[in-house]
């Protein structure tokens, strides 16, 4: 297939190019280069640079493409910063988005695959989070992303637009040749190699008083590769809908940095700090549908090999892509 992934330079982006790639498909990034890398883009893709907030390019280069199908990564995706800017987060991730929808019409692609996410749940009653649990976000972040989810439905019912939206939390791990890098870093994995390659002096952990075995809050981390295959499965998707991803089980705070110590061989020493608002004890989605439906076969579930991945690129980019 003729896939166009708006977004192909961020950090998921660049996994699923690499992995569609792999797999015989023809790939066009289209990027801002506003948080991706260029270094991040494989040699093998075609690349244009452009912003989705330039509707003119983007009917141009997607209306008149002849793409089989879109893959759309290209999102702000700060929950912090989304609670200061939201304006930031709805204009970018929302009414940019219009014109990739009206590209996509115009240009009669026959898959459109949103990474979306879990955030558009909020804090859930229930875990795991099914297809069927209440989304009700907590942060414009995540209400910018149900947004879309909701945009692509009346795009589906009005112009026969198939689509589907995946929903997860945590990316992790790296492939051979990707990994992630992020201004500012926010995510765990990192930032707990960051103390091993001396960047800071210590993990923080934001409480260990929760309702948890250990304390510190559980969370769903996903490998970027398996995230890959599950986008690759979706293009050929038999209808429009929307599918959970996640290990169903899920890894606590201080179990990823114990995880991390043994990878890696360094002590990482941690803090704890005082809890961060609105952060959930458990975060957990099931993947029961997909699987069913798709095939989708995670081959990354357990926190060893995620962290070894991570570990392995970051050994080798210990500056990111700016080395």
């Amino acid at each position: 297939m003729k896939i166009i992934v708006a977004g192909g330079a961020g950090y998921i982006g660049s996994s699923c190019v690499e992995y569609l790639l792999n797999h015989g498909h023809e790939v066009t990034v289209f990027d801002s280069l506003i948080t991706g890398h260029e270094e991040a883009i494989d040699s093998r893709a075609n690349f244009i640079k452009g912003d989705l907030a330039d509707r003119k390019l983007v009917l141009e280069v997607v209306g008149n493409g002849n793409f089989d199908g879109i893959m759309h990564f290209a999102a702000f995706s700060l929950v912090g910063e989304s609670m200061l800017n939201p304006g930031k987060y709805f204009s970018n991730n929302d009414a940019s988005g219009i014109n990739l929808l009206d590209a996509a019409v115009k240009g009669k692609v026959k898959a459109f695959v949103f990474s979306s996410t879990a955030a558009t749940f909020g804090i859930p009653k229930k875990m795991p989070i099914t297809e069927t649990t209440p989304q009700n976000p907590i942060n414009p972040y995540g209400e910018s992303k149900l947004i879309f989810e909701k945009m692509l439905k009346w795009y589906s019912e009005i112009h026969g637009l198939k689509y589907t939206a995946l929903r997860y939390f945590n990316a992790a791990g790296a492939t051979e040749n990707f990994g992630e890098d992020h201004t500012p870093e926010t995510h765990l994995v990192p930032l707990i190699l960051q103390v091993v390659l001396g960047k800071r002096d210590s993990i923080k952990i934001f409480g260990d008083d929760y309702d948890t075995p250990d304390g510190t809050c559980l969370r769903d981390y996903i490998h970027i590769t398996d995230l890959a295959q599950a986008h690759m499965l979706a293009l050929d998707a038999p209808r429009s809908g929307h599918y959970n991803l996640g290990t169903g089980n899920g890894f606590s705070v201080k179990e990823i940095i114990e995880v991390a110590r043994e990878v890696t061989g360094h002590p990482i020493p941690a803090e704890i700090v005082k809890r961060r608002p609105g952060d959930p004890a458990r975060l957990i989605a099931g993947s029961a549908l997909i699987k069913k439906e798709l095939g989708w076969e995670p081959q990354f579930e357990n926190a060893k090999d995620i962290v070894s991945s991570a570990w392995n690129w970051h050994q080798k980019n210990p500056n990111g892509y700016g080395k």
